[in-house]
């Protein structure tokens, strides 16, 4: 039982420990450095965050956080839509993103397959992405998922749902370690692994 000499701050320090990776220190180092700070700077961070819940949509394509409902990556004319790019989130986007190696679309899984969560396909994304595929005007899938058994149990399924379309997939060069998460991989290792990515076999 903590005696904090408000209830308001006690509300705030269980609100922010609540977020991944924060204690009930840290949070209460959080929220009295709030309670410090000019009052329109708090409201505006408030703000923020009330409209990044509300108000950000996911990519009626790709499945990407937007402002809109198709992503600022599938509206642009200048990338090749000839190329999807396979991620299990919206983090290995960015660091995809961050190479400057890749210059496709992309499809987020919103996971990958893991019967130890209790995840299987049809909790992900992968039916849009077979539609994608069907929809014509692929010509390579790149499955970019974690170097994990998780992320091969995803690859291998994937493949098998776009066996009869004519489309090549590939998969990222295992420059990046086995067992490594892509959002945590440096940019010049991932951009490496997209540029020399091989077949599925």
């Amino acid at each position: 039982m903590n005696n904090y000499p408000s209830k308001l701050l006690d509300k705030a320090v269980a609100e922010i420990s609540r977020l991944p990776g924060i204690g009930r220190k840290t949070a209460l180092r959080l929220s009295l450095h709030l309670l410090r700070q000019d009052p329109d700077a708090v409201d505006a961070l408030a703000e923020a965050l009330v409209r990044l819940r509300h108000d950000v949509k996911y990519c009626s394509v790709c499945h990407n956080i937007s402002d809109d409902d198709v992503c600022p990556i599938c509206s642009d004319s200048r990338r090749d839509s000839s190329t999807i790019c396979v991620v299990e989130n919206v983090q290995d986007v960015m660091a995809i993103e961050n190479t400057q190696q890749f210059h496709g679309l992309y499809h987020v899984l919103g996971g990958i397959i893991s019967p130890m969560d209790g995840i299987g396909p049809s909790d992900l994304n992968i039916d849009s992405l077979v539609k994608r595929v069907e929809e014509g005007g692929i010509a390579e899938i790149i499955l970019a998922l974690s170097s994990t058994m998780e992320g091969d149990t995803t690859n291998f399924y994937i493949s098998r749902r776009l066996q009869s379309a004519d489309v090549k997939i590939t998969v990222i060069a295992r420059g990046i370690s086995v067992g490594n998460e892509l959002e945590y991989t440096d940019e010049v290792t991932l951009g490496r692994s997209i540029i020399n990515r091989t077949i599925l076999k």
